[in-house]
């Protein structure tokens, strides 16, 4: 009986898997529960800190809804929400950007998390 030779590098890289985290939350949910992704430490950091964003996307949205009924103040707030969305939208597509590069793009406060979790 022969044996079928193994390729030492089966599945995705290390920076598709990063970048791929970024698609939406539910690679990143895969990533952080299926081996081999769930122990390699560069793909664990951007699949938790797509999570952080989309944490503090639907935080946003909240929010907004709240804000939303306050006369006059409340338009206003919402606007800054506004633009928190587009904020934030830019940070998930440089970030997104540089883990298919293979590059770390900290965000204040979620990758100072998402780097002490994944043991960075």
């Amino acid at each position: 009986m022969s044996d079928a030779p193994q390729t030492p590098n089966e599945g995705l890289s290390d920076d598709a898997a990063s970048g791929l985290a970024y698609i939406t939350i539910i690679p990143s949910i895969i990533f952080l529960l299926v081996a081999p992704y769930n122990t390699k430490p560069i793909v664990k950091f951007h699949s938790l800190q797509n999570l952080g964003l989309a944490v503090a996307w639907f935080a946003l949205f909240f929010v907004r809804i709240i804000v939303h009924f306050i006369p006059f103040i409340g338009w206003i707030l919402g606007m800054c929400i506004w633009l928190c969305y587009l904020a934030i939208f830019i940070l998930w597509l440089i970030s997104m950007l540089n883990a298919f590069q293979g590059k770390r793009f900290n965000i204040p406060l979620i990758s100072d998390f998402a780097a002490k979790t994944a043991g960075l």
